[in-house]
């Protein structure tokens, strides 16, 4: 059972890199043309919400009482992106507020998941 959750910690882990990678590549995209949502953005962002679920039921069987609280603040901060990143893949330009958005999202997601025990 923990191999299992760590290969699951290991794809969420991913997931958060194509997301944040994506964001953080088209940033920088001044040289690269107008900044949009990647595919992988989109996965990422699915990997992660996919993941998440998974990580949070198998704690169950083990025993382990999930502070729910804590999952249900990331969850409604993952949700933000996915909708942000879905109603904005299309767009050959997005709006200069979706990127930052999205980024600081993410982080916010990653500190919840460090630093909030």
């Amino acid at each position: 059972m923990e191999i299992l959750k760590n290969v699951i910690l290991a794809l969420h882990i991913i997931g958060v890199a194509a997301l944040l990678g994506g964001v953080l590549y088209q940033m920088g995209s001044s040289r690269r043309g107008a900044p949009r949502v990647l595919p992988a953005m989109m996965h990422g962002a699915w990997t992660m919400l996919a993941t998440g679920l998974l990580l949070v039921g198998l704690q169950y069987p083990i025993g382990n009482e999930p502070n729910n609280i804590k999952i249900s603040v990331k969850l409604a901060v993952l949700i933000a992106i996915i909708i942000i990143v879905f109603v904005n893949r299309k767009k050959e330009q997005v709006a200069s507020w979706v990127l930052p958005s999205v980024g600081l999202l993410t982080v916010v997601n990653i500190l919840l998941a460090t630093v909030w025990k």
